[in-house]
């Protein structure tokens, strides 16, 4: 188990790292969209290719930073009744969850988007739009995002079957004795560097 738990914790990093770094990417295509509303309005001006490019820019975001949001726990459920639920019940859930669902729906895609890229970029697809972007890159992030958020998943059920047997507390649980919006907080601010605190 240690070894399945030194490659989690590498595929938990190499993500992290991945989903930190592109986040940034919030800020350039709020930029983007901001001066291409700008350009539109002031001068009367459209450029095909800067509204794909947000497009583009926000897949990436989207595909590319899913793991990283899985490794953090922070998808989409129900929390509130979640985190009711005893630790063992949510394991369990958890883990069908990722082995029935999640784990065979990356699977699919990701046999599904090679294909779909590898035609893209034989022919060098480009926009329909005249001068769009071309349009194997995009098609490309199918193939990566899903790829990433396999392993992230591959990575979510070993850290769980882990927790199931003791190995590993579990470490989105939240202290009932506190709100998890407090425990959320303090988590933020632990991740803020000094000088901003």
């Amino acid at each position: 188990m240690n070894s399945l738990l030194k490659l989690s914790a590498w595929i938990d990093a190499f993500n992290s790292r991945v989903g930190r770094w592109l986040s940034w990417l919030v800020l350039i295509v709020v930029l983007i969209s901001a001066a291409n509303a700008v350009v539109r309005k002031v001068f009367d001006l459209s450029s095909n290719s800067f509204l794909e490019l947000q497009w583009v820019i926000f897949s990436v975001i989207f595909l590319l930073c899913s793991p990283w949001t899985l490794a953090q726990n922070e998808h989409i459920r129900i929390d509130i009744v979640n985190q009711m639920l005893p630790l063992r019940v949510r394991s369990w859930i958890d883990m069908v969850g990722h082995v029935l669902f999640l784990l065979p729906f990356c699977i699919v895609m990701v046999i599904y988007s090679v294909p779909f890229f590898l035609s893209s970029y034989r022919i060098h697809e480009q926009s329909f739009s005249a001068g769009g972007l071309p349009q194997w890159p995009a098609k490309s992030l199918l193939m990566i995002g899903f790829l990433l958020l396999l392993i992230q998943c591959i990575s979510e059920i070993i850290k769980r079957a882990a927790i199931m047997h003791g190995d590993l507390p579990d470490p989105h649980q939240a202290q009932p004795d506190r709100h998890p919006a407090e425990v959320e907080a303090e988590r933020i601010v632990s991740q803020m560097p000094l000088d901003a605190r």
